[in-house]
């Protein structure tokens, strides 16, 4: 069965860095577009960066431009999420989705999901 499993949240304090990880079983990851997803207290689940199959990145939300990056691993089947100066703004679940593959920069819409990890941001 295809599966997402998202691993890696905890809690960090402002400006400190965590990264998440999102573990790809069923399916080959690198041939899929990928994207990170964040739900904070209250407010809709927003898209955070997105990548194409080819690795071009599709979407970054201006809250997090500079401070998170999208690593992939193929040999693990695995993407990542790099989280730094971290913010309490950052606080939420964070998921990650198999995204509709696409030039198209702006695009991300999701296709299939993860469960999510927690990521508090507090001092």
């Amino acid at each position: 069965q295809v599966q997402l499993v998202e691993s890696g949240g905890g809690l960090v304090q402002p400006g400190g860095s965590l990264r998440l990880s999102c573990a790809a079983s069923g399916f080959t990851l690198e041939y899929y577009a990928i994207g990170w997803f964040r739900q904070a207290p209250g407010k809709e689940r927003e898209a955070v960066s997105c990548l194409n199959s080819s690795d071009g990145i599709i979407y970054v939300a201006d809250s997090v431009k500079g401070r998170f990056t999208m690593p992939r691993d193929n040999a693990k089947n695995t993407v990542y999420l790099q989280m730094n100066s971290l913010k309490p703004e950052d606080t939420g679940v964070y998921y990650c989705a198999i995204v509709v593959n696409t030039a198209v920069v702006g695009s991300c819409q999701p296709e299939y999901w993860g469960l999510g990890t927690q990521v508090t941001v507090s001092s």
